[in-house]
């Protein structure tokens, strides 16, 4: 039976020259597993990848035949590979060349202990994700999925915005916007706006206002099947916006309708250590005992 490969799936952006993922990949194939490199800008034209001479492959052309994706970049990298992996399941294992690396598993100098990971030493942590459409006089004009966040923003302008669960009124205030979470997601845009940092084996959907103009304005913690629908209103006809995971603005209209729910998809995030969240919460932010 042939073996399943490992997807190296590194942003050009944060590992110049592909240094650390050459060094991954040519560990890795010195105990014999075989590897694929995978740009995260590798169907970007305007980008140039520097792969050494090496063969590369679009990440989407090799998930059915590999059984791991590891990571090189930020959180951001992450992100992109789970909206990719989140239809079949490849978990996800990521090295942090990036910032803060909330869901990154390894630093760079952590790399030696990939050799376990690749030999099925780990455990798998399931992340929810959340859906979001987009409803525009009826029609639903978008629909997406997201792990960390659905940004809703006013373009440089204060909007209004109504929030509801369930169809029951949670919250209304005039702001710059508002952030719909997930656990992931409550260390990310969520945690900067004033919410809470929640366990990301929670199953929760967290609605942060984003300066809001109003004292009572603060953040809520749902349980996970509930439906949030976020209301843009008509007192101020200003231009807005959604954006998914950190992705490309949405533009919307006084009067859309931006409806968040439970997905069905899913991402599996390897785990190596038995370090807490906790503890890398600490670390991360820069406490210290």
């Amino acid at each position: 039976m042939n073996q399943r490969k490992i997807i190296l799936y590194s942003s050009a952006e944060n590992d110049t020259g592909l240094k650390v993922t050459h060094r991954v990949k040519n560990m890795l194939e010195g105990i014999g597993r075989q590897i694929v490199l995978c740009p995260a800008f590798a169907d970007d034209t305007d980008k140039t990848i520097d792969t050494g001479g090496e063969k590369h492959s679009k990440i989407e052309d090799e998930l059915a035949s590999s059984e791991m994706i590891i990571t090189f970049g930020g959180d951001g990298t992450i992100l992109r590979a789970a909206r990719v992996a989140a239809e079949t399941g490849v978990p996800i294992l990521g090295i942090n060349l990036g910032g803060k690396g909330f869901m990154a598993e390894l630093e760079a100098e952590d790399i030696e202990l990939l050799k376990s990971a690749v030999l099925g030493e780990y455990k798998i942590e399931t992340r929810v994700m959340i859906d979001v459409d987009v409803i525009r006089e009826g029609e639903t004009i978008c629909h997406d999925f997201a792990l960390n966040d659905i940004v809703v923003k006013g373009d440089n302008k204060v909007i209004d915005i109504t929030i509801y669960g369930d169809n029951q009124k949670i919250t209304r205030f005039s702001g710059d916007g508002a952030v719909i979470a997930t656990p992931t997601g409550s260390t990310a845009y969520s945690m900067s706006a004033g919410g809470p940092i929640v366990d990301p084996a929670a199953k929760n959907i967290i609605i942060t206002p984003i300066c809001a103009h109003v004292l009572e304005a603060r953040s809520f913690v749902l349980v996970l099947g509930r439906v949030v629908t976020v209301e843009i209103g008509h007192k101020k006809n200003n231009p807005a916006y959604i954006s998914v995971d950190g992705g490309d603005h949405i533009d919307i209209l006084s009067g859309d309708i931006i409806k968040v729910c439970k997905s069905e998809k899913f991402t599996q995030l390897v785990r190596l250590s038995d370090k807490s969240f906790y503890r890398k919460v600490s670390e991360k932010l820069g406490e210290r005992e």
